[in-house]
């Protein structure tokens, strides 16, 4: 076994493999940024390296610099992670050619499965069955109109070296592809530093499965089951889970044997994934195999009991598998979300800034928290914009998504947007919840208009607004600088108006032995605040017996509440002043449609128009690049550029001005 060991990647699996290792007693280097200097895997590590500037070509992905740091540290191996240099060819030769050990496949594998064109000649000739498509290369944009149109629209355009989502597009016609095209080839060439793509046939309807494997130095190699990651967004994924209610025992055996049969084809060992994409009918088609821990393999770890960075650590020093395929067993139901800092109200666009304050989820049995940021981090425009992987297992898919639902209602993040909101109203989805229907196009389908909270059921209302009308008497109490008046024994009630979201709700409010007694448009509730309500933060409470958390911030002179995924407008008023408030005119906010605004910090790549331009409905405008993916803005309606604020290049902060119209 090693002594010590370098992991050459940042964020929340440096600091998820530095936990594995010292459980097994492996000392670790952890390399940074500029930007890194004072993050968590840095504090976490027994040493660190700093390797250069905030860009990761100049850092992360220079792997001479993480040699050098090997060498003079004294560790014997490096732990890639994801992304970065996990599936450079070139790496693991250097290593191996400095005498330090690769902990991840051999060379050979991540050339042959690194490469998607490459992957698919070899896995169409081991008999794995392929998606119809065009493996070669493509010479410029007319040639790929041209074999559109020989496999059929819709078709996939991705890059060649690709992951993560980036360098991919779908399009339904030749002047979508011709669009597209060239932008793939610009996040491919930015991100992979390959502009090659290759096109296939896109399957529609189609589920996102993945089959996780697990491989020695000694030709052993076993299937761990499957994941389900059809709910994707732009191909990214925000949801995982294992196993897939999809798949049956004969087709998770099919898939698995065939994943098995291709990773020994080509020598594989160490931890690795082959991707399949499948259809409404169970059959299945190779996509990919990622030669490399996913980012989504705490489910697994989860359903299957086994640490896979500790196992990849063990096959890394010699170690062969201490378990064969029949020991491989499911246990429950375990589901990941991906923590994003983006803004789900306005497009999900990417959110850069300090972690104001940070509280991660307690209380909620069977939940995990995998992170790389603590209160203050600051979530950089260099990098991937995920906070955290939030994972829960329980004995049922169901229980599964509730606890969830529960974690999200006590994850507690401010400074910057995030996805909280959006991950609960997917758990709480009726499709999502039946399972059966769900595939890649779940979220374009089911929000086709963009997010704007989730939908609650009725029953989710009176315990809301008993514990907003307890909130709003705290606040008042605070206020007035009366402490313990609600505390004590009280019999007389209170009298207020809830507004909520502009409704109007009379309440009644009183406290006895600590338990205060809300009447809420003349139903009684009970609720249990177990002690001094925050004056903001996740408040919890047992409404008529059921746990019940909602997030509590001040403005003006009422709250934001934020429960299962929507965020609600309440004021506590007296009832003179609610019967005052219906008079009151509601604030018109400027016209902005005028003007195209940057909708995110980000840089940007190019113009489309100039000044004196009309342009129509749906034409594209601007290329703004922000967190690794390029987003093209489009005119919302036919129009005339007046004036240019901006150019290509400049860094744009959100809501500058790029241009405006007549």
């Amino acid at each position: 076994m090693f002594d010590k060991i370098l992991i050459a990647n940042r964020g929340e699996i440096a600091c998820r493999v530095i936990r594995t290792a010292r459980r097994l007693g492996i000392k670790t280097v952890a390399v940074y940024s500029d930007a890194d200097a004072g993050a968590l895997h840095v504090e976490m590590a027994d040493e660190a390296v700093h390797l250069g500037p905030p860009p990761a070509a100049q850092s992360y992905l220079l792997g001479e610099k993480i040699i050098e740091a090997c060498l003079a540290t004294g560790a014997q191996a490096v732990h890639p992670g994801y992304g970065f240099l996990s599936e450079r060819e070139w790496f693991a030769k250097a290593l191996d050619e400095a005498g330090l050990v690769f902990i991840g496949p051999p060379a050979s594998a991540i050339a042959a499965m690194g490469d998607k064109i490459e992957s698919k000649r070899l896995a169409k000739a081991a008999g794995v069955s392929v998606v119809p498509g065009f493996v070669g290369e493509i010479e410029d944009t007319d040639h790929a109109a041209r074999i559109a149109a020989e496999i059929g629209y819709p078709v996939m355009m991705k890059a060649s070296a690709g992951g993560g989502g980036k360098g991919m597009r779908l399009a339904y016609s030749e002047a979508e592809l011709r669009e597209g095209f060239d932008a793939v080839r610009r996040e491919a060439k930015a991100s992979f530093g390959d502009d090659r793509v290759f096109i296939e046939k896109f399957v529609e309807q189609p589920r996102h499965i993945e089959i996780q494997l697990l491989g020695d130095k000694h030709g052993n190699v076993v299937y761990l089951g499957e994941r389900d990651c059809s709910i994707q967004r732009r191909h990214q994924k925000v949801v995982e889970e294992a196993p897939s209610p999809f798949v049956t025992p004969e087709m998770r055996k099919a898939m698995g044997e065939q994943a098995v049969e291709l990773a020994k084809k080509v020598g594989y060992f160490s931890a690795g994934t082959v991707e399949f994409i499948a259809g409404a009918d169970r059959s299945f088609y190779f996509l990919e195999m990622n030669t490399r821990l996913q980012v989504e393999h705490p489910v697994t770890e989860c359903v299957t009991g086994y640490d896979l960075v500790e196992q990849m650590i063990r096959v890394a020093a010699g170690e062969k598998l201490a378990f064969t395929q029949d020991d491989v067993k499911l246990n429950g139901h375990a589901i990941e979300t991906r923590f994003y800092a983006e803004d789900p109200y306005r497009g999900f666009l990417p959110s850069t800034g300090r972690l104001g304050q940070y509280r991660e989820p307690a209380a909620v049995d069977g939940v995990r928290v995998d992170t790389g940021v603590v209160e203050g981090s600051e979530i950089s425009m260099f990098y991937d914009p995920m906070i955290a992987k939030l994972i829960t297992h329980a004995p049922t898919r169901l229980e599964a998504a509730d606890r969830q639902i529960a974690a999200l209602d006590r994850f507690y993040v401010r400074g910057i947007s995030h996805n909280a909101d959006f991950l609960s109203a997917l758990m709480q989805h009726p499709r999502f919840r039946a399972g059966e229907t769900v595939t890649t196009a779940f979220i374009a389908e089911e929000y086709p208009e963009g997010f704007s909270g989730a939908e609650h059921a009725g029953s989710v209302l009176p315990p809301l607004l008993a514990l907003a009308a307890v909130i709003g008497q705290a606040a008042a109490d605070r206020a007035a600088h009366v402490d313990g008046r609600l505390n004590g024994d009280a019999d007389a009630g209170t009298e207020w108006v809830v507004e909520l979201d502009g409704e109007q709700h009379p309440v009644t409010l009183a406290c006895k032995n600590g338990v205060y007694r809300v009447t809420v448009d003349g139903e009684g509730l009970d609720v249990e605040t177990g002690g001094q309500i925050p004056a903001f933060g996740v408040v919890e409470a047992r409404v008529n017996g059921r746990a019940v958390a909602v997030q509590a911030d001040r403005v003006g002179s009422g709250f934001t509440l934020t429960h299962h995924g929507r965020q609600h407008r309440m004021r506590l008023l007296t009832p003179r002043a609610a019967e005052l408030a219906r008079f009151m005119l509601p604030k018109v906010a400027p016209d902005m449609s005028r003007f195209l605004l940057c909708p995110m910090p980000g840089l940007v790549v190019s113009i489309a128009v100039k000044e004196g331009d009309k342009v129509e409905a749906g034409q594209p405008l601007a290329v703004v690049e922000a967190m690794k993916m390029e987003n093209i803005l489009r005119a919302e309606k036919s129009s005339t550029v007046s004036k240019m604020h901006a150019k290509a290049g400049d860094s744009l902060a959100v809501d500058a001005i790029i241009m405006e119209f007549e």
